[in-house]
């Protein structure tokens, strides 16, 4: 049974009146073309590219009539992001859609004009997707998940939940290079809650995935962190059994991980992200520029808990937390 309450993030909110305009104001009789470059799988991400859709067909674009839209995915594995991005520009979409940093770059590489709108980006001024985040200055823009203190509210309540927490494992892809901002932050939010990280591992590639969870199991911690990455979240499921085998609490930036048995997570909504790129997408269509069209970072947070994960773990978690929680699975 699952009990939950949503609001609607800022960027649906500021531009809800939009959604009246007819896609008809895009060149009468022209087919809209959109690549969506995925890092994962469409067996693992059909609820975003439905909500993506779903936002599509909200401003009147309709698949078969009036857009095409091309896919491809990358299985979870970054390094076809690159020929995968090449591959999409051939084809010269009017706009190209990516999930992820690491996507995001991949296409940029591939092309100086072609608009990209990013559903997901983590940092994106350091990973250079843009100069600002209320300027872009190229041919980026969109979402971000990225905002002030997060990794500190994540460890506060990945604390709430463990009594006398004091050594947490974390895993992280160190490879995305907007992953660097979260990590630092997740170091001073451990520093000010004198909680040590310990181990932290690196998983830049998929084979990276077994020794990462060797490492993680000798060491023994008291719970585990996984930091946001596109490329972790298409192998969820083999971490999160990884910290059920280990009896591991942990935190995730993804609600996917904790709908497939994780503990619990604390982060925006990915489909309402992949909504609001619709909102992108449609403007772009229009004629906006994406150098002028100001990245969103994220208004609303929500916190998810497994209270079946929980039970396995052994753990009671305060109703105190219980009742702050968007959603809760039991």
């Amino acid at each position: 049974m699952i009990s939950r309450r949503r609001l609607l993030t800022g960027f649906v909110l500021a531009w809800a009146p939009l959604r009246a305009a007819a896609a008809q104001e895009y060149k009468a009789g022209k087919i809209a073309r959109i690549g969506y470059l995925g890092v994962s799988s469409p067996s693992l991400e059909p609820h975003l590219v439905e909500a993506f859709r779903q936002g599509l067909r909200e401003f009147g674009y309709v698949e078969g009539q009036n857009l095409t839209i091309d896919y491809r995915w990358a299985e979870g594995q970054d390094d076809r992001l690159p020929s995968l991005a090449a591959e999409l520009v051939r084809l010269k979409p009017d706009v190209i859609v990516t999930t992820g940093t690491p996507g995001t770059l991949a296409a940029m590489q591939a092309t100086k004009t072609i608009p990209i709108v990013t559903t997901s980006s983590g940092d994106a001024v350091q990973a250079g997707l843009v100069a600002s985040l209320a300027k872009p200055g190229g041919n980026v823009t969109g979402l971000t998940i990225f905002g002030p203190e997060l990794e500190g509210k994540r460890m506060e309540l990945l604390r709430e939940a463990v009594p006398r927490l004091s050594r947490v494992a974390v895993l992280w892809n160190s490879a995305n290079p907007a992953i660097t901002s979260v990590f630092k932050q997740t170091q001073i939010a451990a520093q000010k809650l004198r909680v040590t990280l310990q181990p932290v591992v690196e998983v830049r590639r998929v084979e990276d995935l077994e020794l990462a969870f060797a490492t993680i199991a000798g060491a023994r911690p008291q719970a585990l962190i996984v930091l946001v990455d596109r490329l972790l979240l298409a192998h969820r499921k083999r971490i999160v059994d990884f910290a059920a085998s280990r009896r591991l609490p942990a935190m995730y930036g993804y609600r996917d991980y904790v709908a497939d048995g994780g503990l619990m997570s604390y982060a925006p909504s990915n489909t309402d992200l992949h909504r609001g790129a619709a909102v992108y997408v449609d403007k772009i269509l229009k004629g906006a520029n994406p150098a002028n069209l100001p990245v969103q970072q994220p208004a609303k947070l929500e916190l998810v808990i497994n209270l079946k994960t929980a039970k396995a773990l052994g753990l009671t978690i305060p109703q105190s937390l219980l009742r702050r929680a968007d959603e809760v699975i039991r």
